[in-house]
């Protein structure tokens, strides 16, 4: 790789060109991953056929299950964003072209897979891009049967007679709502029985997602090493996006870059503002493989150098991070970690004078007290196809509580946030401006939680030493 050198006798290049340079340069990313590997084997056909039989033995009565694809989202005008295929589709079928739907019916004793997929046709395949077509389908994915979506109204009503319920999720595909309008019996929610399906992972879907979560922390390390005061949010958001898609990945979520006050709104996504000198910068991204999401956080200063104010905050959030990681164990709640996080960051707030009073006065009524001014998102999520998979909910929300069992995959990252622009908080000038937020996932296993992106560091002296080193 071309090495290029500011103030070089031998160029005559101005500092902004060459700055580009090595952004430029940079995108190669041949260093990023040496040690990745080679991506995990996909999701096999086995794995497959046993998912759609476990989803098919929980359905009861006379019943059809319908499962489709994501609709296509319009940009602007003509133009659409880039497709990503529903979940569940996925699951059961690994089928990610759009307009897919898979049919699951009884013949006699067995169960039938169906999926009807969009027709080849030549004129549009020249614009658009080749499709597989039904024949094409049958022969390289794990179902019984498929057929042209041209005739998915005919051959669904034929499906549903003498059914007496239908298992479908409304507003995804308009043409199958209307077909599934019209039917008389009960429908009810597949949703239901998936879900608890999704939320164990596999030996393979662990597999991809411990490569995921390894490349978005190799990335994250990248984005450290080429950071510099003057770069935009925009240039390490490069950065990150550019590695992922280089590894045969894309980001599993719209990647937030934020610098100074920015770092103190939680789902900030411009990524349009300078980073200065003596500002902290909270990168949150992560990426897909296989459908498979990482979700990482981790927040450093701009210049390489954490100021007093910040290293108390960050070091409390690491601590409080710490506490969480320790508390996912098989056979606790799953509000342990919540519970613990926030234990250790409101009795940190109470000891560098932010917060008065005592413990209880700070956590509050139902952990819902001062620190969470501070404090304000739930301190993990499940984590797999769905960036916020299925299964737990977030810790708050109401949901029922669950407890964890190996196999289950959650993320760890609580956070603080002091916005100099709010006007809703009393403290002191020092404070003003920091947000701090840290971020890893974590396997659930029998002996003990397993951090999948652990190639991050995240203590103070590991980031120092990287930060501006490229």
């Amino acid at each position: 790789m071309l090495q290029f050198q500011s103030g070089s006798d031998n160029c005559n290049c101005t500092p902004e060109y060459l700055f580009y340079c090595r952004l430029v340069a940079g995108v190669m990313y041949a260093d990023v991953t040496s040690g990745l590997g080679k991506i995990p084997a996909p999701v096999s056909h086995d794995e497959f056929r046993k998912r759609q039989a476990d989803f098919c033995d929980s359905l009861g009565g006379k019943s059809i299950a319908i499962i489709t694809n994501n609709p296509t989202s319009i940009r602007s005008r003509d133009t659409h964003y880039p497709y990503r295929f529903n979940s569940y589709l996925h699951y059961l079928t690994n089928w990610d072209e759009e307009k897919g739907v898979a049919v699951f019916y009884r013949q006699g004793n067995e169960w039938t897979c169906r999926l009807y997929v969009k027709p080849r046709d030549v004129a549009k395949e020249i614009w658009s891009g080749r499709v597989l077509g039904p024949e094409g389908a049958l022969e390289g994915w794990p179902v019984d049967e498929t057929d042209s979506r041209l005739n998915l109204e005919t051959s669904m009503l034929e499906l549903m007679d003498g059914a007496d319920i239908v298992y479908h999720v409304t507003g995804l595909d308009e043409d199958v709502d209307k077909i599934v309008a019209d039917f008389n019996g009960d429908l009810s929610d597949p949703r239901v029985y998936l879900d608890d399906m999704r939320v164990i992972k596999s030996d393979s879907e662990i597999e991809l997602m411990r490569y995921s979560g390894e490349l978005a922390a190799l990335t994250h390390i990248e984005a450290m090493r080429r950071c510099k005061p003057g770069m935009g949010e925009w240039h390490l958001q490069a950065i990150i996006e550019g590695c992922f898609l280089y590894h045969q990945s894309e980001w599993a979520y719209t990647s937030i870059v934020g610098c100074g006050d920015n770092a103190t709104i939680l789902h900030y996504t411009d990524n349009k503002s300078i980073m200065n000198d003596g500002e902290l910068v909270l990168i949150d991204a992560g990426c897909e493989i296989s459908g498979y999401a990482s979700d990482i956080t981790r927040t450093f200063p701009v210049n390489g150098k954490f100021t007093e104010a910040q290293r108390a905050i960050y070091e409390l959030v690491l601590k409080a991070q710490l506490a969480g990681i320790a508390a996912c164990q098989s056979g606790s709640p799953w509000s342990d970690m919540h519970h613990a996080t926030s234990r250790v960051l409101a009795q940190g707030l109470l000891d560098l004078g932010i917060l008065t009073g005592t413990i209880d006065d700070a956590l509050g009524d139902d952990w819902n007290g001062p620190y969470r001014q501070f404090f304000m998102h739930g301190t993990g999520h499940f984590l797999g196809l769905d960036v916020h998979d299925v299964g737990g909910g977030r810790q708050g929300d109401g949901v029922p509580e669950r407890i964890l069992e190996p196999g289950m995959v959650v993320t760890v990252e609580p956070g603080l946030y002091f916005g100099a622009w709010r006007e809703d908080i009393d403290i002191d000038s020092k404070w003003k401006g920091i947000g701090v937020r840290i971020e890893d996932d974590i396997l659930i296993t029998e002996s003990g939680p397993i951090v999948l992106t652990e190639k991050c560091p995240k203590n103070i002296q590991e980031i120092e030493s990287l930060i501006g080193t490229i």
